[in-house]
Parts: structure tokens; C-alpha cells; sequence
């Protein structure tokens, strides 16, 4: 057996957590995926797996194993997809996460035209508001919004949104409309964790960085869910602009102290840094980046 099967058939073992479900997914007979892993760690020698009737376990040279081949697995599926040449028509499964509001808005009417588009491509879309690990979970692109640390994968930038001080028009008519961040105290506030971990709200003014110490009337960990409190008259609240797009547009909210915002937080298509581009993920960043920047919402 060649070393990429071998390869192959252990990282289907760990990503089905099982020999049966990787024999599954492979198609192949349990014995015969058995064997395979069995010959690749003989082959290594060293143990990949903890073994018991009940789960599969990866040791630590497993995990540093499985975590190598993937990247070598997707290396020869890059250089099979070039092979085809550059007009190859995308086919194959490709997964893309996105934070789920964001996901929702703006990148499922993105996948629903590249399906009609190259029906030959199956696309797995993991929407979740937490950074995911690209390459422990098999994700072939990402959106993300925010200052990216330094990676292997490739970035391309494709817009920006602001972080906006909001409120209702019947709360700013009763309340009056703040004027400075050390106004804020006194207004009844909406913090939504997820932008506002901390009782607090970061400002800029004349170059500098102000903090306005908070006690929010409500905390809360959605953004959809700060915005309808916002909506309701219940408060202040502050969130990225795309997230309240619609009613900025219908006046159901309206922006305060935009003078003293922080600088806009950038969004960015991450992609697997390779020698070649599949046509999968070479189509969707093509299309997905051109819709983007096409939004006012994003730039």
C-alpha cells in the first residue's frame, strides 16, 4: 500500500473517531482499514492510536501525524486539481465558516448562487461565533472579521465595518442624545459580550484612546439580541454596523458619538496557502470577494 493511502485511511479513522465509521466513509471493509493503520505504524514505528472496544484515541505523535498529513493530503489534491488545468470545472466538497450572523446575511446568498453556478460542488457551510481552527477541521476558507495574527493561510481583504454607539429615535427623544463618551453613564446601556467583554467602551479622540467605564442596565451574549433591546427603547448599545444594517436604513436605530469611533475592523476571505489554487476554492474566493466588496454595508 502506498504511503498516501496509508495516510489517508488513518485520517479518516480520526476524523470518523473510529475504525468502522472511517471504514464507512472510505468504503473500505473494518479489516481492511485495521491493517492499514496497523502497516503505517510499523512503517513509522511508533504508535498513532490508543485502542479500546469503544474509541479511538490519538497519541501525541499521532496528533503531530494526523495534523502533517492532512496538510499533505491537501497538497496532492491541489496538485491533482491543477493537473486539470486552470479551467478545470470545480467540483468536490468544499467547507466555509463564517461567524452566524455574518454567515446569514451575506455569505449564504453567496453559496446559494455558486451551487446553481457548479452544481458539481458539494459546500459544507459551518457557521459559529468562535474562531475555528482551519486545519483541525477541515475548512478550506474562512470569513473573519478583525486583525488577522500571522498565519500560513493567504488573506485577502475584501472590506471593513465599524464598531457604532446606537440607539432608538424614541430613546434619544427621551433621553437625549449623548455627546461625548463620558456622557454614557448616565443613559441606560445594552452590552453585547461578544463586541463588549468588559464593562466598558473604547473611544478615540484626537488620536487617543479613551475608556468609559460602564454598569450596563443588560448584559447580553447575542447580537441580534442587543439590537432588538436597542430597538425596543430599552438603551444604548454598541455593535458592528453590518450587524445592524437594516435598521440604520430604516431608522429604526440611529448612530451616536460617530466622531469618536475607533478605527474600522477589517474583513478578510482566508484561504489554504499552497502552490496551486483548486478550482473549488480558487471559484468561491473569486465570487465571494466580488460580492463582498460590492456591499455599502462592508465598505
Amino acid at each position: 500500500m502506498s504511503r498516501l493511502h496509508l495516510m489517508s485511511v488513518y485520517v479518516a479513522v480520526v476524523d470518523a473517531e473510529g475504525f468502522a465509521g472511517g471504514a464507512r466513509k472510505l468504503q473500505m471493509s473494518p479489516p481492511a482499514v485495521t491493517r492499514a493503520v496497523a502497516a503505517l505504524e510499523e512503517r513509522l514505528g511508533v504508535k498513532l492510536l490508543n485502542r479500546t472496544t469503544r474509541y479511538v484515541r490519538m497519541t501525541e505523535a499521532g496528533q503531530k501525524y494526523y495534523e502533517d498529513a492532512k496538510h499533505i493530503i491537501a497538497l496532492a489534491d491541489e496538485a491533482d486539481d491543477a493537473a486539470l488545468g486552470i479551467n478545470a470545472e470545480p467540483r468536490g466538497q468544499l467547507t466555509v465558516t463564517a461567524s452566524v450572523l455574518f454567515g446569514r446575511m451575506y455569505v449564504m446568498p453567496g453559496i446559494v448562487e455558486y451551487l446553481r453556478r457548479y452544481p458539481a460542488v458539494e459546500v459544507n457551510a459551518l457557521f459559529v461565533d468562535r474562531v475555528v481552527n482551519m486545519l483541525e477541521e477541515g475548512v478550506d476558507m474562512a470569513i473573519r472579521i478583525g486583525d488577522l495574527p500571522d498565519s500560513s493561510y493567504r488573506a485577502l481583504r475584501v472590506g471593513a465595518v465599524r464598531r457604532v454607539v446606537c440607539a432608538s429615535p424614541d430613546y434619544l427623544a427621551a433621553r437625549g442624545i449623548p455627546q461625548t463618551p463620558e456622557d454614557l453613564p448616565a443613559h441606560d446601556i445594552i452590552l453585547a459580550r461578544g463586541l463588549n467583554p468588559a464593562n466598558e467602551m473604547r473611544f478615540v479622540r484626537d488620536g487617543q484612546p479613551v475608556t468609559v467605564k460602564l454598569q450596563p442596565l443588560l448584559s447580553i451574549s447575542d447580537n441580534d439580541s442587543g439590537a432588538y433591546a436597542a430597538m425596543a427603547s430599552l438603551g444604548i448599545t454598541r455593535l458592528l454596523s453590518y450587524q445592524i444594517a437594516e435598521p440604520l436604513q430604516t431608522g429604526k436605530l440611529k448612530i451616536v458619538l460617530s466622531e469618536f469611533e475607533s478605527p474600522p475592523v477589517p474583513i478578510h476571505i482566508l484561504h489554504r496557502e499552497g502552490r496551486h489554487s483548486s478550482a473549488k476554492i480558487r471559484s468561491f474566493v473569486d465570487m465571494m470577494a466580488e460580492r463582498l466588496r460590492a456591499e455599502l454595508s462592508l465598505n
